[in-house]
């Protein structure tokens, strides 16, 4: 028997190691890797429905003086004279329907204190009205205005004929009111926005048609129309009897004549 070299065997071997695992089946694939769930559909959120615009702010209203005095403080009878008269209601109405302004003098407790004992009560209803009347200008005064004003300035007591006036005259800075009666003086500016414009006076104002009694009107003269004859004519004019008078005359005389024949025939 013919011998084979170990070194062959080993050869041999080998091949048919190789020859056995290249016939050998492969090996089955891999499962396919599980594909990933889809994400979940979110759903879209809601479109955003746009907010209203907001609304505008209600445009502030007229200013109220009596909240000014209040806060001012000293005012106390003359707010309570605003409230009693109505005169507040007639400042915050023109406030809010003109656009002329308004300019309020306003007398301190104490000036009010310093008035002849009873003064107050003595007037009527309506005088209480027109003395806080009296102390509104119808028109916005800055203090700077009041040195080119034209007196006398028309105030809103007296209605529409506005008798009711006062003068101011100004020294530097000093503001002076004369209303016939009473002499006084502004003594500080209390509010002004460029509409109302509220000052601070020592003195009440007092006008003048209180304590001077108007004259009378005169009467309307009476003409007598003349008295007319039935003829028509104006008894005014005296009658011309001239004619008559010569024709009497010359009647009388020829009587007299056809007389003194007759006794002389007689």
């Amino acid at each position: 028997m013919k011998q084979f070299s170990p070194t062959f065997l080993l050869l041999l071997l080998f091949t048919y190691c190789s020859v056995a695992w290249a016939q050998a089946p492969a090996a089955a694939p891999a499962p396919p890797a599980v594909a990933p769930a889809p994400p979940a559909v979110v759903p879209a959120p809601p479109a955003l429905v746009p907010a209203p615009p907001a609304a505008a702010p209600a445009p502030p209203g007229p200013t109220n003086v009596t909240a000014i005095l209040e806060k001012a403080s000293q005012f106390t009878t003359f707010i309570r004279l605003l409230q009693d008269t109505k005169v507040e209601n007639q400042i915050t109405t023109q406030l809010n329907d003109s656009n002329q302004g308004l300019t309020v003098f306003a007398p301190t407790d104490s000036a009010f204190s310093n008035l002849k004992g009873g003064t107050l009560n003595s007037f009527t209803a309506e005088q209480k009205v027109q003395l806080i009347q009296f102390h509104v200008l119808p028109t916005f005064y800055s203090p700077s205005q009041f040195q080119t004003a034209s007196n006398p300035l028309g105030t809103q007591a007296g209605g529409s004929e506005g008798s009711f006036g006062m003068n101011v005259t100004t020294s530097g800075n000093q503001v002076n009111i004369t209303t016939g009666v009473t002499n006084a003086t502004v003594a500080n500016t209390v509010y002004t926005d460029g509409q109302l414009a509220v000052y601070q006076v020592d003195h009440v104002l007092l006008p003048l048609n209180f304590f001077v009694t108007p004259a009378p009107a005169p009467a309307p003269s009476k003409h007598k129309k003349p008295a007319r004859s039935p003829s028509g004519s104006d008894t005014s004019t005296p009658a011309n009897t001239s004619g008559t008078t010569c024709l009497s005359k010359k009647l009388f005389q020829a009587t007299a004549c056809v007389m003194i024949v007759l006794a002389a025939f007689h």
